[in-house]
């Protein structure tokens, strides 16, 4: 197994570069897409990342459990003949972990991060598993200005976190910066 994390800004070209890099592995890949159509914006984005997608990658939507995901990819014959798999996007999965009705209790956070780290750990032990090429898209957060709100604070703080778990298991890291990969692992 081989993992790769992609991480950037919002719009530096993270999501286009994982599926040039799936692209070029000449392999069947499985695309795994973290997204909820939750709103009008949200729609058209997902319908945006769709229509790019190569039309015989297998789409997987999971809002929060990849690590269930990669391991039905691991033990599921089905899938045996697929050499990619990418993930996209991991800041979409930490803010699925957050309910707005437990979140915006703060004696709910401890708990909120113990069990989104447990799943980011999951997920890199099955991930690690695989005999598969894993690309991890996430956006880089804690580069700008302090999040106004408790609940933006505690966004930022798990995001870096989940970041940082994935960077220091993957065996290649690029930052994205206006389209352009900078290799920083």
């Amino acid at each position: 197994m081989s993992m790769t994390f992609i991480t950037g800004g919002a719009r530096s070209g993270k999501s286009s570069f994982a599926e040039k890099l799936a692209r070029e592995s000449g392999g069947k890949v499985i695309y795994i897409a973290t997204a909820q159509a939750l709103d009008s914006e949200m729609v058209q984005r997902i319908a945006i990342h769709r229509q790019r997608r190569p039309i015989e990658w297998e789409t997987v939507e999971e809002p929060m459990h990849l690590s269930r995901v990669l391991k039905n990819i691991g033990e599921n014959g089905k899938w045996s003949d697929f050499g990619t798999v990418l993930i996209d996007c991991l800041a979409l999965l930490v803010s699925n972990w957050l309910p707005l009705e437990r979140a915006e209790d703060a004696a709910e956070w401890e708990d909120l991060r113990k069990s989104l780290l447990n799943e980011i750990n999951s997920t890199i032990r099955e991930a690690g598993r695989l005999k598969k090429h894993v690309l991890v898209v996430s956006n880089e957060v804690g580069m700008g200005i302090v999040p106004e709100y408790p609940l933006g604070r505690l966004y930022r703080d798990l995001l870096g976190e989940s970041n940082q778990l994935m960077a220091s298991s993957a065996n290649n890291v690029y930052f994205m910066v206006s389209g352009i990969p900078l290799k920083i692992k």
